[in-house]
């Protein structure tokens, strides 16, 4: 997302904004888009079947070099998402996008710094910025 779509969004999610004004408001809806984030992709393994999820033990070998442990490592899904899962997990980041913007407006944080800054730190600390 460019910074000037980062910001447009931004300013007219204060636009919209109205109803849930208040910080805990903001707070708990964050809290059940997220959960509706992971609800609808839980639906695409569960319910759908599009995708698969196959959760094994991550294995690391000492001697082997950054590119051969990004092979070995696995996301532990199988398939791809059909287009109405696709849809529904999207709309859902959607809605958590829109309360992490809120979020972000109430407590007066400008998210192309908030992304600016984790991309520097992204770059900074490279493999082990998550740790």
């Amino acid at each position: 997302m460019s910074t000037l779509s980062l910001q447009s969004f931004q300013e007219q999610v204060s636009e919209l904004l109205l109803r849930h004004r208040s910080l805990l408001d903001v707070l708990s809806k964050n809290g059940q888009s997220n959960s509706s984030v992971i609800r609808s992709v839980t639906k695409a393994v569960t319910e759908c079947g599009c995708i698969e999820l196959h959760a094994t033990k991550q294995t690391f070998e000492p001697s082997f070099n950054l590119e051969q442990a990004k092979e070995v490592v696995g996301k532990h899904v199988q398939g791809e998402l059909c287009e109405n899962c696709k849809e529904a997990i999207s709309a859902e980041l959607g809605r958590n996008l829109f309360y992490m913007s809120a979020l972000c407006n109430l407590l007066d944080i400008n998210m192309d710094e908030v992304v600016e800054r984790e991309s520097k730190k992204c770059s900074t600390l490279g493999l082990f910025n998550l740790s």
